[in-house]
């Protein structure tokens, strides 16, 4: 056993406290006896605070969440994760499972609880013949990006290396690819999941089709999924990149330029616009870092002179600060921002849905952007269309309508609790402008920090909703899985 108690309190059938670290948090006695008896069916550790492993179990991306566990177990089998949750059960603990722990929402850790964490289950395994790659439940899209881009593959992914799979996955997953080959979930093939009662299924469109709908965008509501197996397409290696960067004077232009250019796109060419200060970066002029501004990217994933035209469409419509038109590694590609969230930051976000970039929407945007306090905080804009616009409404679980031509993320990043709460207050206070010109006050539930049920009805609609709340009561009669964009079990 991983422990922190002191010989005093390991006589068998003693109680010690467990602290959960966190200010005014909650302290849960256990019973040695219980600990142990999870250790021994564990192939895994259970960690308890001031434990090795504890800190890395409970290591997230956001650093402005303190939630602490009382116990961590760090999984490796299917069978740790049902004993994990066995465990949390009997003792009447609250039950949190972290993956990737990249959420803006810190859902993957409880006070006082159980959190699973799943971070040692890193395997990977590429079939490039049958063009499939099976994942562990704690694999990053940096560490699939590099096995599957061996043989020029890849499953659509999102835009931050060190994100978990699992995470995004659940959630829809929005990327570089959702234009050419549609979400992350719409690439999900089978997947294995540990249900609360314990039971470990394996899940397609032929086993549990039911369970299988509802994890593709149904967030992490249904179960522990412990390995995922995705569809992979051609990618790369290489693919050509031009991202032109613009003042704030010439916000509008750009973005009534995007909202124009993306109309009619090849499927194979991904657009990108930010609002953002210049990265500090060797290919911006030193005296352009940190101004603030508007990035416009395009990304050719597939004929060179298609997107040289649709480039040079774009240039000649700018006067860009700086620009930056080069070939690039797919896996750089998707690490291109990283540095605009690095790991511990402060953060919080919102997010809404357009089907167009009205005047109204871009005269909204461009009298906001210019109030945000960190420059780490970031508007990005993800164009959507495409494959991801082909597949049918109710193919998956995923809140969000297809018909959506723009998702715009509101990203307060910062690096002390005053800009943090500043940039908090200017997430909130543009997303409230643009939700009467938006698909309602949904949206994205992997954007959701302030996930509330009316939010989470509204992304999913309530036909989508009423069906997932089913599907819920299933798998999920007591609502064991609740930290996430919950969906509460149907009656």
């Amino acid at each position: 056993m991983t422990s922190a108690a002191s010989p005093a309190r390991e006589e068998s059938g003693a109680q010690f406290w467990c602290d959960s670290m966190s200010p005014g948090g909650p302290m849960t006695a256990f019973d040695t006896r219980r600990i142990e008896d999870l250790q021994e069916r564990l192939d895994g550790e259970v960690c308890l605070p001031g434990s090795e492993g504890y800190d890395q179990a409970c290591a997230i991306w956001n650093g402005a969440i303190t939630r602490r566990p009382s116990v961590a177990v760090r999984c490796t089998t299917p069978e740790d994760v049902a004993a994990a949750l066995a465990f949390a059960r009997e003792s009447g603990l609250e039950v949190s499972v972290r993956a990737g722990g990249h959420g803006f929402s810190g859902n993957a850790l409880t006070d006082g609880g159980v959190t699973i964490d799943l971070s040692l289950m890193r395997n990977i395994s590429v079939n490039a013949l049958d063009k499939r790659a099976t994942v562990g439940g704690g694999v990053t899209w940096a560490e699939l990006d590099a096995a599957t881009q061996e043989s020029g593959l890849a499953v659509p992914g999102g835009f931050i290396s060190h994100t978990g799979v699992a995470g995004l996955t659940l959630g829809g997953g929005l990327g570089w690819l959702s234009r050419t080959a549609g979400l992350s979930c719409d690439n999900l093939i089978e997947a294995q999941v540990v249900t609360a009662d314990g039971r470990v299924l394996t899940v397609s469109g032929d086993s549990h089709p039911d369970l299988f709908w509802a994890l593709r965008g149904g967030g992490g509501n249904f179960g522990v999924v412990t390995s995922f197996t995705f569809r992979l397409v051609p990618v790369g290696p290489m693919v050509s990149l031009a991202m032109l960067f613009v003042g704030l004077e010439d916000g509008a232009h750009l973005l009534r330029l995007a909202r124009d250019l993306t109309r009619d796109l090849p499927d194979d060419v991904a657009a990108f616009v930010g609002g953002l200060n210049a990265p500090p970066e060797a290919f911006v002029p030193p005296e352009v870092q940190l101004t603030p501004g508007y990035a416009l990217a395009l990304v050719g994933l597939g004929d060179e002179a298609v997107h040289a035209k649709i480039v040079e469409r774009a240039r000649g419509a700018l006067d860009p600060l700086f620009e930056l038109v080069t070939p690039m590694p797919y896996v750089a590609l998707q690490q291109m921002f990283d540095g605009s969230a690095p790991w511990g930051i402060l953060a919080y976000e919102k997010a809404v849905h357009l089907e167009e970039l009205t005047d109204e929407v871009i005269d909204i945007i461009t009298t906001h952007v210019p109030r945000k306090a960190s420059p780490l905080s970031f508007m990005p804009i993800f164009c959507l269309g495409g494959a991801y616009a082909r597949v049918p409404e109710d193919a998956t679980a995923f809140g969000g309508s297809r018909s959506t031509r723009f998702v715009v993320n509101l990203a307060a990043i910062a690096p002390t609790p005053d800009l943090l709460a500043a940039d908090t207050a200017w997430a909130r206070e543009l997303w409230a402008a643009l939700v009467p010109h938006a698909e309602g006050i949904g949206g994205y539930v992997n954007f959701m920090t302030d996930a509330d049920e009316a939010r989470v009805r509204a992304a999913y609609g309530e036909a989508k909703y009423d069906r997932l709340a089913a599907i819920k009561a299933a798998y999920d009669p007591g609502n064991a899985f609740h930290l996430n964009a919950n969906i509460r079990p149907a009656p």
